[in-house]
């Protein structure tokens, strides 16, 4: 049965009985209505499968003579090929150019058949020539116009677009070949005055490609302002919020101005309209012909009537008109609406999908949600971008522009492919496709397996941690734990990107470029247990915190890094709980990791290698704050000594890191000039940023609204620049 196949039974009743109630309800008709027809499909189209594009058309200017030879009126039009179905030639009333014209008479060339000329105020003054050539068979706004002056139809084009015998000329021609050929003659009698070249928007179908005609057709039709109303209001007031929200102008724009839904289509698979016709066109809307013959025994009497009487619609249902139930239907909610499942399961919290179906797909579900269960189907929309080739095409078969993902994934990996789109797909914002995004997730994922074998790979002896190993640890646990922070808050916000680039700087910078590296013993040298376990216990965090990011890798680690009982996954343990962040603790090793640079750039900008091991001074008025980092210091930067001095060490580079001064004593190389330029730099842009900073705190608006730790920080902020702004100004001082 071709009604069944493309469902389960129970959705394919669900569909059903939808379709009996709304036309009980008086929401779904049967009218011969102006349709978008798809000639190669030889269907008709919703509004919202119709794709408009821009494109280069002509203009044609013709000749259309008046019946009393005192002259003639010319149109312009994009589609000579449809004159032969041209019912009036409409002027507007106040255009002086053509008053003397209304009621008059002209021949449409080439088959002279006569039309008059009418007054409109539809007609705008200022485009074209002034006349209208009104087709109501091919053209919606020309329908409404020929229904306002009850002008005839005359439909001229076949299903497949070709030309009828109501055309009289080149019948059974194709719609494009019958242009230029109409054309040619146009040219040929004299009729074709001039040519314009023109930026005209066609219609396409979105299945096919093929160019949509307006056409008169006898569809299934819902009415939807009814239906609309609720699924609007729910939008507006954000009981149902979209994220990015910029999208509710967009929603809010369609659905004010929704028109009624086309849903029949004239195809051989989905699901057949459940409408029955008696011999004398009797029609009858039922679940099945059995009803449908009770119905038509009960109403009409017809007791002699047998099944075989009855004839189906040969329709069958938008594909939409089933997809709109999924939230209800998936639960068997329509059929048997108060069973468990339903009950625990609608509505849910969040729908994911792409913009391009916020129509088609979203918009319906939740007026389905309304009228079924007078509920929401679900609390959040997350809208996605779309993933677009480099010239910002979308991706088709028909293009050839789509990559293979099997084949991504042999060059990349899974997680590499997965992770790397993610880095940069911001809600609702368009992705071009590049390889280069895949090669960053496969880099990352790299990243992670070769920070795992170094651990692995380390030879252990039992022992507890070296203090600096210690603190080092209770470092990153902190910076963990902020993340944590970080990627719920984003996750609340459904800044899904965002969160994974947290993940990604997390994992990329502060484990494997800081803390693995000072915990890293020396070559061919052990690891004691204690710090060995502690970096184990914080990579098994990490890979819960990345799973859903990258579901592959994370599960192959998670599931050596510690035993595991048989039918453990990662994917059903807990994701990491955020603990105590030690704030104080966090800013000492951002110190520790500035200085580090300062000291990495002097030796680049110096030429030295990495292996030499350089002296630092410091000019601190808490030289106690450095004593628990002074190993870290000296492994990271590789320092011979570290050395605390009450004034400036002549003859060395020098740098600033919040209120203290460090000092690298090299050769008498430098050029004072050089480092008065640079520190004048430098204080310029501290004075800038401090008066950034100062207008902001002054900002009474900031203070009063911002989190209070928001505030602390910005103040900190002030404090750190105007110290750093005293020391370089004490430098300059001596440089003179």
């Amino acid at each position: 049965d071709r009604t069944r196949f493309t469902m389960e039974p129970s959705l394919y009743q669900a569909v059903i009985d939808t379709f009996v109630r709304l036309y009980n309800k008086g929401l779904i008709y049967r009218g011969v209505r102006m349709v978008n027809w798809d000639p190669q499909g030889k269907t008709a189209l919703s509004d919202e499968e119709v794709i408009y594009k821009d494109v280069q058309a002509k203009l044609y200017h013709i000749q259309y003579p008046l019946v009393d030879c005192s002259g003639s009126v010319t149109i312009a039009t994009t589609r000579p090929e449809t004159i032969m179905a041209d019912a009036a030639i409409c002027v507007n009333p106040v255009d002086e150019r053509y008053v003397h014209l209304h009621g008059k008479k002209v021949r449409i060339p080439l088959i002279d058949r006569e039309i008059s000329i009418i007054p409109d105020e539809y007609v705008t003054l200022d485009f074209g020539t002034g006349c209208l050539k009104v087709t109501p068979a091919h053209d919606l706004n020309d329908y409404e116009l020929g229904l306002k002056h009850k002008l005839p139809v005359i439909d001229i084009l076949n299903d497949d677009g070709t030309l009828n015998e109501k055309a009289v000329l080149f019948v059974g021609v194709d719609r494009f070949e019958a242009r230029k050929r109409i054309v040619k003659q146009l040219t040929e009698e004299g009729y074709l005055t001039k040519t314009d070249e023109y930026k005209s928007t066609v219609g396409t179908s979105e299945r096919t490609g093929a160019v949509i005609e307006p056409k008169l057709s006898l569809q299934w039709f819902m009415k939807m302002e009814e239906m609309a109303k609720p699924a609007l209001d729910n939008v507006m007031n954000d009981n149902i919020q979209l994220h990015p929200a910029k999208f509710k102008n967009t929603y809010r724009s369609w659905m004010e101005n929704v028109r009624d839904w086309c849903i029949s289509r004239q195809l051989w698979w989905g699901q057949q309209i459940p409408a029955f016709y008696l011999e004398d066109g009797t029609l009858i809307v039922a679940k099945d012909k059995k009803e449908a013959l009770r119905i038509a025994r009960d109403k009409y009497q017809l007791y002699a009537l047998v099944e075989d009487d009855l004839t189906q619609d040969p329709d069958v249902l938008d594909t939409w008109f089933s997809s709109w139930l999924w939230p209800i239907s998936v639960f068997d909610g329509i059929e048997n609406p108060d069973n468990e499942e339903i009950n625990y399961y609608y509505p849910t919290n969040d729908l994911v999908t792409g913009p391009d179906i916020l129509f088609f797909w979203v918009a319906r579900m939740i007026m389905a949600g309304y009228e079924w269960r007078d509920e929401l189907p679900f609390k959040n929309v997350y809208l996605t971008g779309i993933v677009r080739d480099k010239q910002g095409r979308k991706m088709s078969k028909s293009l050839g522009n789509s990559p293979d993902p099997l084949e991504l994934i042999e060059r990349f990996g899974a997680d590499g492919v997965r992770s790397g789109l993610l880095f940069s797909a911001p809600a609702g914002n368009d992705l071009l496709f590049d390889d280069k995004l895949c090669e960053q997730g496969r880099n990352f994922s790299n990243k992670i397996w070769n920070a795992f074998r170094l651990l692995r790979g380390l030879e252990v002896v039992p022992g507890t941690s070296l203090p600096e190993h210690v603190l080092a640890t209770q470092w990153f646990e902190s910076k963990l734990n902020q993340t944590i922070i970080d990627v719920q808050d984003h996750f609340s916000k459904f800044r899904i990107s965002d969160a994974l680039l947290s993940i990604y700087n997390l994992v990329w910078d502060d484990f494997c470029g800081k803390y693995l590296e000072i915990i890293k013993p020396a070559y061919q040298s052990p690891i004691q247990a204690d710090t060995l376990n502690a970096a184990l216990g914080l990579f098994d965090s990490l890979m819960r915190l990345m799973h859903p990011y990258m579901p592959f890798i994370t599960e192959e680690i998670w599931q050596v890094i510690d035993e595991r009982a048989a039918g453990e996954s990662i994917c059903k343990a807990e994701f990491p709980l955020a603990g105590p962040v030690n704030v104080g603790l966090v800013a000492q090793f951002d110190v520790v990791f500035e200085v580090v640079t300062k000291v990495r750039e002097i030796r680049n900008s110096k030429q030295l290698s990495p292996k030499l091991a350089l002296p630092l001074c410091i000019k601190a008025e808490n030289k106690a704050a450095y004593a628990p980092v002074e190993a870290i210091l000296v492994k990271l930067a590789n320092l011979e000594s570290i050395t605390f001095v009450a004034d400036a060490v002549a003859d060395a580079q020098t740098f600033v890191v919040k209120a203290d001064q460090f000092f690298v004593p090299l050769a008498n190389d430098e050029d004072p000039a050089v480092v008065k330029a640079e520190s004048e730099k430098e204080l310029a842009y501290l004075q800038g940023f401090k008066k950034s900073v100062e207008a902001k705190l002054a900002n009474e608006k900031f203070v009063a609204n911002a989190k209070a730790d928001l505030v602390e920080r910005e103040r900190q902020k002030l404090a750190d620049a105007e110290t750093k702004i005293q020391s370089l100004q004490e430098l300059l001082a001596r440089l003179g």
